[in-house]
């Protein structure tokens, strides 16, 4: 008995408890998106925010091209991605 008890408490701290931080992580990253910041989009688009209305928000990609996403499309920040490459 003690034996299943030591897996299921170290699955959790190996397994459960650092997709929760990740998760956390992830959504205090997507409520502070400010004007200026470069992000990447889950579908990989790069891109600075021109504007944050609500839950959307304007990405201005190059040449000046400009897509309106969901808050939820939100990866990462850019210079996370471009670190992650190396």
């Amino acid at each position: 008995m003690v034996f299943m008890l030591a897996i299921v408490v170290v699955f959790y701290f190996f397994m459960i408890r650092p997709q929760q931080k990740k998760a956390k992580d992830q959504k205090k990253f997507v409520e502070e998106v400010n004007k200026g910041d470069q992000i990447v989009t889950i579908g990989g688009m790069h891109g600075r925010v021109a504007e944050v209305e609500g839950d959307t928000f304007i990405l201005e990609v190059e040449k000046g091209g400009r897509i309106k996403f969901s808050k939820s499309a939100i990866s990462m920040e850019s210079t996370k991605a471009l670190i992650g490459k190396k």
